[in-house]
């Protein structure tokens, strides 16, 4: 019996919002800023709001493209791509490389970004960010729906094989996520988020130590 409390939809019938809330319940999402390069060299960047870990060993990241665009389309060739870190201080620069501009444009220099050598793949990463992750593309995965019918969406995952961390965000060997000041994906068009000291929660697995 649905409550008077409760907003429920079917999606195939509409939200019946102002604005979907799909995207605002799944957040804050890391944002998959992703360098790729194509066989001539024309290097590409650009920022994927559906981005995530997916696998420990081997590490294994994925971002999924909403349409044949270039990043998934290089790293599908290519067999390569980066991942790097978007924090507060590149926000604006990140936000320059989500432009929808043709193919031929080096979204690099559009930010005014460095690309640099990156050591185990060929593509270059963003010299400016403070982690970056080298991948080896792994799968390449169209999404289809619960009926099997195909959607836009396609699913490009990496092995990390190279990782590069700023050594300001190790402390004791640790790596100080609050301290990297990650910029997180939000709802609606242009909301983003990011995290503070205040903010942290520490919650134990039940059965470990300290966890009860």
């Amino acid at each position: 019996m649905p409550s008077a409390h409760t907003h429920f939809y079917e999606p195939a019938d509409g939200h019946g919002l102002a604005h979907s809330p799909f995207n605002s319940i799944i957040a804050p999402r890391p944002i998959g800023w992703i360098s790729t390069q194509n066989h001539a060299g024309q290097l590409n960047l650009a920022p994927f709001s559906f981005f995530n870990a997916f696998n420990y060993t081997p590490p294994i990241i994925g971002f999924a493209s909403n349409g044949p665009k270039d990043s998934l389309l290089n790293a599908e060739s290519t067999g390569e791509f980066c991942w790097n870190l978007a924090d507060e201080s590149l926000a604006e620069a990140m936000n320059a490389t989500s432009a929808a501009v043709p193919s031929e444009v080096d979204e690099f220099a559009l930010a005014g970004l460095t690309p640099a050598s990156s050591r185990i793949v060929s593509v270059p990463h963003v010299a400016e960010a403070k982690a970056v992750f080298e991948c080896r593309t792994s799968q390449v995965v169209p999404l289809v729906a619960a009926d099997g019918s195909s959607t836009v969406t396609t699913v490009v995952f990496g092995e990390v094989v190279g990782v590069h961390i700023d050594s300001s965000l190790l402390e004791a060997g640790v790596y100080q996520t609050v301290r990297s000041r990650p910029l997180l994906r939000g709802g609606g068009p242009s909301t983003y988020f990011t995290i503070r000291e205040e903010n942290i929660r520490d919650l134990r697995r039940p059965g470990t130590p300290g966890g009860g």
